[in-house]
């Protein structure tokens, strides 16, 4: 029986566990009851399991049945999203400040199913590292591992991931060579002006005006800085300054976030913020902070890892719902850290429903044996070269 027929036979399983995890969300770096059952889970079927790895993290390691000296890690982010869900299933958060709606509860049991087959059909050479990441969703949760000294106890030399993506027809697999998701950069501006009377503006420096300037300047950094051929945003989600209508403030705030599919495109979009807000400050003679957060770098896939996530596709959905060269996200995922410390791929499962981070959005059961089968085609294909 293969992987695949295997998984969806276990689908009463999974799927306890994909709700249970529903039901008692747990955000970024407090996820503690999500890691003692996936540590119990590991290690009742003869895994290995270490605990606490950058704060909640769990590995589980494997060893095939023959021997063999190289090592792959699988990964699946834990974490939920600090927000109030309203998906209408049995199953729904106890919680009313967090929600799964992002489907790491999926990955979570996708990741256990696949980590169960090979428990018990280790047919391999070599070692699995199974991977269970805290806090996706700050973008720390990554990095936080490594720092930890993730690639030390899980000594890889490819690392997998997978997400759902509700943008694809359900049951697809995708897939591509270099960037799939972007970079991510929190952006916080600060302009200090001089309050004044409303019906007095001369008598101040009015921050507001200048800051709806900046935002309209700011959008020319993609427009006519960045390669046309690159891709990148800026945008803004918050703006605030002033307690009543007739005041002109002193201080306006914005915060947003620079997205970017290249190392060079991020960089160059980095830089020229910082120079418009110091050009506006100085041609209105105030004080303009820009306090732009190292998130994370675009997520970029090896060529290889990416091929062996292509012939795992051909093997369990078929080559037609195969998208070799899938269109890109300018959503961010933090796997892009574990990418730059070793080779490997990121891929998506197709599904059907409401966009992650909707209020109404429920990861689809449906996949989980799609996922799962492919972390065991890339093992059985990475592991079992001659």
């Amino acid at each position: 029986m293969g992987a695949r027929e295997y998984l969806q036979q276990e689908m009463p399983l999974l799927m306890s566990w994909r709700h249970d995890f529903h039901a008692h969300p747990e955000i970024g770096f407090q996820e503690t009851r999500t890691a003692a059952r996936v540590a119990e889970l590991l290690a009742g079927w003869g895994i290995e399991v270490r605990t606490g790895v950058g704060g909640t993290g769990v590995i589980g390691t494997l060893r095939g049945r023959r021997p063999g000296h190289n090592a792959i890690g699988f990964r699946a982010d834990m974490d939920a999203l600090p927000m109030t869900g309203r998906a209408d299933v049995p199953y729904r958060s106890t919680r009313p400040d967090a929600f799964h709606g992002c489907g790491h509860d999926g990955h979570t049991a996708t990741l256990l199913g696949a980590a169960k087959y090979l428990s018990e059909h280790p047919d391999f050479a070599g070692t699995i590292h199974f991977i269970f990441q805290p806090a996706e969703e700050t973008l720390r949760g990554g990095p936080a591992m490594i720092a930890d000294g993730l690639f030390t106890h899980a000594p890889v030399s490819e690392v997998y991931g997978l997400h759902n993506n509700p943008l694809m027809p359900p049951g697809k697999v995708g897939i591509r060579t270099g960037a799939i998701l972007s970079g991510c950069d929190p952006l916080r501006i600060e302009v200090h002006g001089v309050g004044a009377h409303g019906a007095q503006p001369h008598q101040g420096i009015d921050p507001i005006v200048i800051a709806c300037e900046l935002v309209g300047l700011l959008q020319t950094v993609v427009s006519r800085s960045l390669n046309a051929l690159d891709s990148g945003v800026v945008s803004f989600g918050v703006i605030q300054g002033g307690t009543t209508a007739n005041v002109i403030p002193d201080r306006v705030v914005l915060e947003g976030t620079i997205r970017s599919m290249s190392t060079e495109g991020r960089a160059l979009l980095l830089r020229r913020v910082g120079e418009i807000c110091d050009g506006v400050a100085r041609c209105f003679g105030i004080k303009i902070t820009c306090d732009i957060a190292a998130g994370c770098p675009p997520t970029m896939n090896h060529a290889e890892p990416s091929a062996a996530v292509a012939r795992a596709a051909r093997l369990v959905v078929g080559s037609d719902d195969l998208v070799a060269d899938v269109t890109p996200l300018m959503a961010s995922e933090d796997f892009s850290f574990m990418l730059q410390e070793r080779p490997g791929a990121y891929f998506f499962v197709g599904q059907n429903g409401p966009n992650c981070h909707h209020p109404e959005y429920v990861f689809d059961d449906a996949i989980m044996p799609i996922g799962g089968a492919m972390f065991v085609q890339i093992a059985y294909d990475r592991l079992n070269r001659t």
